[in-house]
């Protein structure tokens, strides 16, 4: 409870009920023994009353906790500061426009802890010094941290480090966070703002900033302008966590450094301060062979990836999951973006090192191939807007708008 971002609260349960005559019954047969310490004379208490998807009037609250006069309380009320609090859980369904007079069911227990939704409110994208198109939102970046299980002085890696959210979420619970990105925009926080009404980015605004923000600079060690197709780190595990999203091609491109054509170089030695790499179509299925190949390598032995994988949904298969042998599948979670894409929350493990084998197995086992479908993810999402955007038309030229 001292990480979730998506429990609100946790009780230990008394009993339940479809009504308070059915609560009443299951209280009344809850064992007195496992009641009785938190019930004695020298103890205080509160009850609160929480109702889901209904608001109580004050006194209607109040007429709640007396008809649980029947439990059998002998220490002292207190409203302030008490050593145990009970609760009584009231569901009203989940329909706004369709409440129950009567609850459909109700809980009663005793309060464990509240869980951490309120660092979705802290650390909102919509108060950050520093955020672009596609940062990611602040209950999600703490959900792949858990999910990742970063602790205290790890090292967490982003390869597609954007504006650092996910940094942000890492270095909350104490882990040392470094990033690469091929946007040099982005990585200095240089270019055009992403806020309303700003058009040119601030002269203090980037990754940096936005830990110093909320007090966790000093886990900040860098980020730099990097490709992630192009190895740059030196062949040894070095890494806790790869926490990433990569781009899908969307709202950002998908690219790297490279050409087609051919391009002579220049003279060993040779640098132009002003030179811009030619770059060229970086594919999803390459990015994430890229990507698990890299985990594989950098990774320390029980370290975790986990990365979104964009999908489109009407043709989404177990199979289309990229796999890696020294990497375990650990959860494979969707989260829904539109009437036919979505994305999966991937979290995989290491759980060995890499050999040559590994090389030849991608060749011959079909499970470790790339698969090719999801290069089409952005025409197929396109597809989907405009089919949608077509029968809208329709709809509204049948009904003479």
């Amino acid at each position: 409870m001292a990480r979730s971002v998506c429990t609100k609260s946790a009780f230990e349960l008394w009993g339940h009920g479809r009504t308070h005559s059915e609560l009443r019954t299951s209280l009344l047969n809850f064992p007195s023994e496992n009641m009785s310490s938190f019930m004695h004379k020298d103890s205080t208490y509160r009850i609160n009353v929480y109702t889901f998807n209904k608001t109580l009037e004050f006194t209607e609250r109040i007429k709640r906790i007396d008809a649980m006069e029947y439990l059998p309380f002998k220490g002292t009320v207190s409203l302030k500061s008490p050593q145990h609090v009970f609760c009584l859980l009231e569901d009203y369904g989940t329909d706004p426009n369709n409440i129950p007079e009567h609850p459909e069911y109700i809980y009663f227990g005793r309060w464990i802890a509240d869980g951490q939704r309120e660092l979705i409110r802290s650390y909102s994208v919509k108060n950050r010094h520093f955020i672009g198109n596609t940062s990611m939102d602040a209950g999600l970046s703490f959900i792949m941290a858990n999910h990742a299980k970063v602790k205290e002085n790890d090292l967490v890696f982003d390869p597609f480090v954007g504006t650092g959210s996910l940094l942000v979420a890492c270095s909350h619970f104490g882990a040392y966070v470094c990033g690469t990105d091929i946007d040099y925009n982005t990585i200095h926080g240089r270019g055009r703002s992403s806020r309303r009404n700003h058009k040119w980015r601030g002269p203090d605004e980037n990754i940096r900033a936005n830990l110093r923000q909320y007090g966790t600079e000093k886990m900040y060690l860098d980020v730099m302008v990097s490709d992630a197709s192009k190895p740059v780190w030196r062949e040894t595990a070095l890494f806790d966590a790869i926490i990433t999203d990569p781009p899908y091609g969307i709202r950002e491109s998908t690219r790297r450094t490279g050409s087609h054509k051919d391009i002579s170089k220049p003279a060993d030695g040779l640098y132009v301060e002003s030179h811009v790499p030619v770059s060229q179509a970086y594919h999803l299925s390459d990015i994430f062979t890229d990507l698990l190949n890299f985990s594989a390598h950098h990774l320390v032995m029980g370290g975790r990836l986990v990365y979104w994988l964009p999908v489109y949904w009407p043709e989404y298969c177990e199979e289309m999951v990229p796999l890696h042998p020294c990497l375990r599948l650990i959860s494979n979670c969707e989260q829904m973006l539109s009437s036919h894409t979505s994305r999966r929350l991937i979290t995989m493990e290491k759980i060995k090192e890499p050999e040559e084998l590994d090389t030849l197995a991608h060749l011959a086992d079909p499970r470790f191939r790339p698969y090719q479908g999801h290069n089409a993810f952005r025409e197929k999402y396109f597809s989907g807007l405009n089919k949608r955007g077509s029968k809208e038309d329709h709809k509204s030229a049948v009904n003479g708008e």
